[in-house]
C-alpha cells in the first residue's frame, strides 16, 4: 500500500471536525502526546443537541466515548483482490423469478442485492418477498439509525401489513378461521434471503399475533377493505409505527420481549418499499433512502427517473409541511442545522418515540423500565420540545407505469447516494450490464459436448475478462462507491483503505451501504401493452 492514501486518510482525519455522512455524526479531535484520539460526542441519532458536549450528559458519557488510534504504525491497509473480494461480495444476494412454460410472466426479471457495514452491528436492513395471497413482489431498503432494532423489525414486518393490506376479506376470513381453529396459516408471503438473515421464534410470535389484530380491524370495517395499493402503503406504514409504540407501552411480563420492545422504539429508521406487479411499479418512501429508474432511450442514451424525494432539511416540502403542523413561534427550532429540532436528519422514520411522544409518556415508560441504560437507552427531551409528534412513518408514495424502456430499479440506503448521484448510479448500471453482454461468451453447444470442449469454453471466458467482473451489480455499485478516484476509476489502494479502516474511523468515510438493483422484463412489459 502506497503511504499516498494511507497518509490522506489519516491526515485528514486528524484535521476533521465535522465527520462525512450529511453530518449526522459529529467528532471533535483530541491531541495525546504521541497518540490522536477520536470522542465520538453525537450518536447518529443526535439525542442531544449538536455541540451539546456537557461531561454531565449520561448518554454522553455511557455511550459517546469511543476511542481509535490513528497513527499510522497501526494501520494495516494490505488486502490482496481476492480478500476485497471476498469482504465486498459476503453479502450478496440474487434471485431470478422462475419461467411459467417457458416464458417469464413477471415484469421482474431477477434482482440483485448487496450490503456493506460501516457500523458495528450494521444499522441497515434489506427485504424482498414475492406476494403469494395477491399479486406482485415487495422490495424494501431499510436505514437504521441509534441502533439496528428498529431496522430489524420494520424489515421483517412491514412487507407483512401491506401484504395484508392488499388482501380480500374472503382472503383474510379464511386466515382467521385457520388460526381461530389452529390449522396451518397459508403464507401470505415468500421472502427471498440472504442465509445470514435470522428471525427469532420468541419475536415471530408476537409479531404475528400483532399483524394479526390487524387484519381483525380490517375484517371489523364495514364493508371489503378495498384499498388501492397507494392507500395500503400508507396505512401499513402508519399501522406498523403505530403498533411498534403501541408495544413498548403495553405490559409484558416476557423480559426479552420488553427489551426489545424498547430497543424498537426507541431506535429508529427510514424505509425505502417498492411493489411491482405487472406495468405498475408503486414507491413508498419514509426517510432519506432513495429509488431510481433506468431508462435506456430509443437514442440509446440512459435517463434517470428519480421516484423519491430524501425527507430532510434541504427538502422545501417536507420544511412547509413541518411549518404547517406546528405554531408559527416554533418556525425558527423546527429545524436547526440543518437537523429536525437540531437533532435528527431525516424528517420521517419509524420509531424514534422521543421525537412522537410527550415528555411525560416517555419519563413515564422508561421509568417503569428495567435497566434502560444498559440497552443504551437514555431520556433525553431536545429544547424547543413543545407540540409533539415532530416525526412521521407516513410515506409519500410514487406510481410509475412501466414502459419497455424502463431496465431496472435501484433502491438504496443514504450510503450509496452520498457517494455517488442517481446519474453516475445509473451510468455504472447500465456500463455493467453492457459489459456483461459484450463479455458474455455464445454458448452453442456442439453435440457431443465433450469435456475438452467445454474447457475451451471457460478459457474462452476467462480471456475475455469476465471472471474479474463483479457478477451482482449492487457489488459493483458498493465498490465504485467507496472507492472510486477523481476521475470515476476504482482505485484498489483507496478501496483497501476504506476497507481495512477501523469501525470508528471508518464511519467517518462512509456509512452502512444496501442496495438492491430489479431488473425488469421488457418482453413481458412489451406483451402487455401488445394485449392491451
Amino acid at each position: 500500500m502506497s503511504r499516498t492514501v494511507s497518509s490522506w486518510i489519516l491526515s485528514s482525519a486528524r484535521n476533521s471536525i465535522v465527520c462525512q455522512g450529511k453530518g449526522r455524526w459529529y467528532s471533535i479531535c483530541i491531541p495525546n502526546r504521541n497518540k490522536i484520539k477520536w470522542r465520538l460526542v453525537v450518536s447518529k441519532t443526535h439525542l442531544f443537541p449538536a455541540g451539546g458536549c456537557s461531561s454531565d450528559n449520561p448518554f454522553l458519557l455511557q455511550k459517546a466515548f469511543r476511542h481509535t488510534s490513528t497513527e499510522e504504525e497501526h494501520f494495516s491497509f494490505q488486502l490482496s483482490p481476492s480478500q476485497i473480494n471476498d469482504i465486498l461480495r459476503a453479502g450478496e444476494l440474487s434471485h431470478k423469478t422462475l419461467d411459467l412454460n417457458g416464458k417469464n410472466a413477471s415484469s421482474v426479471l431477477r434482482f440483485e442485492s448487496n450490503q456493506l457495514a460501516s457500523n458495528s452491528p450494521m444499522e441497515d436492513r434489506r427485504s424482498a418477498a414475492t406476494c403469494l395471497q395477491t399479486a406482485g413482489m415487495l422490495f424494501g431498503v431499510f436505514d437504521g439509525h441509534a441502533g439496528s432494532a428498529c431496522a430489524q423489525a420494520v424489515s421483517h414486518r412491514l412487507l407483512h401489513y401491506i401484504a395484508v393490506s392488499l388482501m380480500s376479506r374472503q382472503s383474510l376470513e379464511e386466515i382467521e378461521l385457520a388460526v381461530e381453529a389452529m390449522k396451518p396459516v397459508q403464507p401470505i408471503l415468500q421472502w427471498h434471503r440472504h442465509p445470514s438473515d435470522v428471525e427469532y421464534r420468541e419475536i415471530t410470535s408476537q409479531y404475528f399475533e400483532n399483524l394479526r389484530v390487524y387484519w381483525q380491524h380490517l375484517l371489523d370495517l364495514d364493508s371489503e377493505p378495498a384499498f388501492s395499493l397507494e392507500e395500503a402503503m400508507v396505512c401499513a406504514f402508519k399501522r406498523l409505527d403505530s403498533d411498534i409504540s403501541l408495544e413498548v407501552q403495553a405490559p409484558q411480563e416476557n423480559e426479552l420481549m420488553r427489551n426489545i420492545a424498547l430497543q424498537v422504539a426507541f431506535s429508529g429508521a427510514t424505509a425505502c418499499v417498492a411493489h411491482i406487479d405487472g406495468v405498475h411499479l408503486h414507491v413508498a418512501n419514509t426517510g432519506d433512502c432513495r429509488a431510481v429508474l433506468g431508462v435506456h432511450e430509443e437514442d440509446g442514451t440512459w435517463s434517470t427517473v428519480p421516484l423519491t424525494r430524501d425527507h430532510n432539511a434541504c427538502d422545501e416540502f417536507e420544511i412547509r409541511r413541518l411549518k404547517r403542523e406546528h405554531p408559527r413561534s416554533e418556525e425558527k427550532t423546527l429545524f436547526v442545522n440543518d437537523r429536525l429540532l437540531g437533532i435528527l436528519m431525516p424528517s420521517r422514520a419509524f420509531g424514534d418515540v422521543q421525537l412522537k411522544w410527550s415528555k411525560e409518556l416517555q419519563h413515564s415508560v422508561l421509568e417503569n423500565s428495567c435497566d434502560v441504560e444498559a440497552l443504551n437507552i437514555y431520556q433525553y427531551v431536545p429544547p424547543n420540545y413543545h407540540t409533539p409528534p415532530y416525526l412521521t412513518a407516513e410515506p409519500e408514495v410514487t406510481y410509475h407505469k412501466l414502459r419497455s424502456k424502463d431496465k431496472f430499479l435501484v433502491i438504496a440506503s443514504d450510503g450509496l447516494w452520498e457517494m455517488l448521484s442517481n446519474e453516475k448510479v445509473v451510468k455504472l448500471v447500465a456500463g455493467h450490464l453492457t459489459e456483461l453482454n459484450v463479455q458474455k461468451p455464445q454458448l452453442a453447444f456442439k453435440k457431443p459436448v465433450n469435456l475438452g470442449y467445454m474447457h475451451n469454453l471457460l478459457l474462452q471466458r476467462k480471456s475475455r475478462g469476465l471472471a474479474s467482473l463483479d457478477q451482482n451489480i449492487a457489488t459493483h455499485l458498493i465498490r465504485h462507491a467507496i472507492g472510486s478516484n477523481e476521475y470515476g476509476e476504482v482505485d484498489p489502494e483507496k478501496l483497501a483503505a476504506m476497507l481495512t479502516l477501523p469501525e470508528d474511523l471508518a464511519r467517518m468515510y462512509r456509512d452502512d451501504i444496501t442496495v438492491t438493483v430489479v431488473y425488469f422484463n421488457s418482453e413481458t412489459i412489451e406483451n402487455y401493452y401488445r394485449n392491451n
